[in-house]
């Protein structure tokens, strides 16, 4: 035992005396903890058959480990992509005035009129209100969570029919079925995969029927023999039978989208077109911060913010003032203060002399480096 490696680790006392951790500027528990960490891979290690490290080298791993302890694991980055709302890279960049106003102590739930206590929901519901035609507005922390509070407020217990080509799988393994089953509804699927029809929701509903829920289909497409019902076709369904009809929009704005994007995101067109209850993210493409928004009928959105779920699923103030602010220039006509919007408008010209900019920046690393138009 005399010559085992084990015997020649330094003890924490040891390596709290080595400059590497005596250097920095965090508090002793800290650093401890950090040796004990260094000392117990460099523990590991030797049961791996490594060579046993000196002090020196395990000192230097604990401050790195202090270190890491006290640094954010979230940085800047540069979204070079193409994708302008990345999941990955943040989502939709949002605009430094966008939270400044939620950084300190604000009116997040106190009337300043009034001089009592508020609600959160009313520095948002208004504006949305206005913007959609909506009789009521809700948000909660992301489109997801808006299904599923619409469906367990809603639905729950009952059965909803969904065609079986809306049964999509979305980003993060999340699928309508798994959402549905969670929220307590009892999915019925109708029609095929390529074809359905109205009356296929029509012959489905019965006593138990409590929704007709519309998904849009996400990142793919059928083209070819297929047929999908409209909004005022299930609408109409919908009002035959005196239930609601949920329309989950994924993505939603109310700005001109480019010619060269697909106009399906507007909330608006959907609620007068017979949507009951509308649902998409506050992201995409929108440009605010991620959310789920709810609009529609105020009985439906009143039943939906009592629920015991509601509070699980609120926003905070920071989400509040970047939804807030992102509102706001819609309205006052400032689309292009929102990066979102700025950025899907940006024109091939303006495209090109970024790139140029950059491109002459990186001279040195590659000189061989050109910009070209991507035609695909």
């Amino acid at each position: 035992m005399s010559n085992s490696p084990y015997r020649t680790l330094p003890g924490v006392d040891t390596l709290l005396a080595e400059a590497a951790l005596t250097e920095l500027d965090i508090g002793h528990e800290l650093r401890a903890e950090a040796a004990r960490a260094a000392i117990n891979a460099a523990r590991a290690a030797i049961g791996r058959g490594e060579e046993a490290p000196g002090t020196e080298a395990i000192a230097r791993d604990a401050a790195e480990r202090a270190l890491s302890m006290v640094t954010s694991s979230l940085v800047p980055v540069l979204n070079a992509t193409g994708v302008i709302v990345h999941t990955n890279l943040g989502r939709a960049p949002l605009s430094q005035a966008a939270v400044a106003v939620a950084a300190g102590a604000c009116n997040l739930e106190y009337d300043l009129k009034a001089g009592r206590r508020g609600s959160r929901r009313v520095h948002v519901e208004e504006r949305l209100r206005e913007m959609s035609g909506a009789e009521a507005a809700l948000v909660v922390n992301n489109n997801a969570a808006a299904m599923f509070l619409a469906l367990a407020g809603i639905a729950q217990g009952g059965e909803v029919p969904i065609s079986r080509g809306e049964l999509v799988e979305i980003g993060g393994s999340f699928r309508v079925p798994d959402i549905m089953s969670a929220s307590g509804a009892v999915l019925r699927e109708v029609g095929t995969t390529n074809r359905t029809y109205a009356r296929d929701y029509d012959a489905a509903i019965n006593e138990d029927t409590k929704a007709i829920l519309r998904v849009h289909q996400s990142n793919f497409q059928i083209e070819g023999f297929s047929t999908r019902p409209s909004c005022p076709d299930l609408s109409a369904v919908a009002r035959k039978h005196d239930i609601p009809l949920i329309s989950d929009l994924g993505s939603g704005t109310f700005a001109p989208l480019p010619e060269a994007l697909e106009d399906h995101s507007d909330p608006r067109r959907e609620l007068a077109e017979g949507a009951d209850l509308v649902c998409f993210s506050g992201d995409k493409v929108l440009g605010g911060p991620q959310c789920g928004i709810i609009l529609g009928r105020a009985d439906l959105v009143h039943r939906l913010s009592k629920h015991p779920l509601a509070r699980a699923l609120r926003v905070c103030k920071l989400t509040l003032a970047a939804l807030d602010h992102t509102l706001m220039a819609y309205r006052a006509d400032k689309s292009e203060d929102v990066p979102v919007w700025a950025m899907m408008h940006a024109s091939i010209t303006s495209l090109r002399e970024r790139a140029e900019v950059m491109m002459e920046g990186l001279r040195d690393i590659d000189a061989e480096l050109s910009v070209v138009t991507c035609t695909d």
